[in-house]
């Protein structure tokens, strides 16, 4: 797996590639059933349908998001729309951003997966809540290096 990481700008994404041995269809079950993608990134009730709004519980706050494009087994990209929660005290700014998940069959019948979170955008909150405001784990794998293979070992696990 390759991680681009680019810790100082908002604009810069986060980009993951990485080989697993299931097949795309697999992979496409554990993105977008609910209870596969809870057992990994956070209970939600996504349905991989555009223009559908679903939303991930966050530790402090819902994540909102809306799926942007859904092809089964072949790509979804959905906007991720963070917002401080009340016991935030402390913790990194918010942003909304976008991100795509490309999955492509590999010749021995597994999954290329790459995964593309951009388009940060900062939330613009009042001045209080930007010294407290704390968000999902987009920020937290641009801060701590170890963050950046989650995604694809995440999804080896489930």
């Amino acid at each position: 797996m390759t991680a681009t990481r680019h810790p100082t700008a908002t604009d810069a994404p986060l980009s993951f590639e990485c080989e697993l041995p299931d097949p795309p269809e697999k992979v496409w079950r554990a993105l977008t059933e609910p209870e596969l993608l809870a057992a990994w990134m956070m209970p939600n009730d996504m349905k991989p349908e555009a223009g559908r709004r679903f939303a991930f519980a966050g530790p402090d706050a819902p994540i909102e998001c809306e799926v942007l494009e859904a092809e089964p087994g072949k790509l979804l990209r959905y906007s991720w729309r963070e917002r401080p929660g009340a016991k935030d005290a402390g913790q990194l700014p918010c942003f909304d951003s976008i991100v795509t998940f490309t999955l492509a069959r590999t010749a021995s019948g597994g999954t290329h997966l790459s995964i593309v979170h951009d388009g940060f955008v900062a939330v613009a909150e009042p001045v209080l809540a930007i010294a407290g405001a704390g968000c999902g784990i987009s920020l937290h794998a641009r801060r701590n290096p170890a963050a950046a293979n989650a995604p694809c070992m995440m999804l080896r696990a489930a």
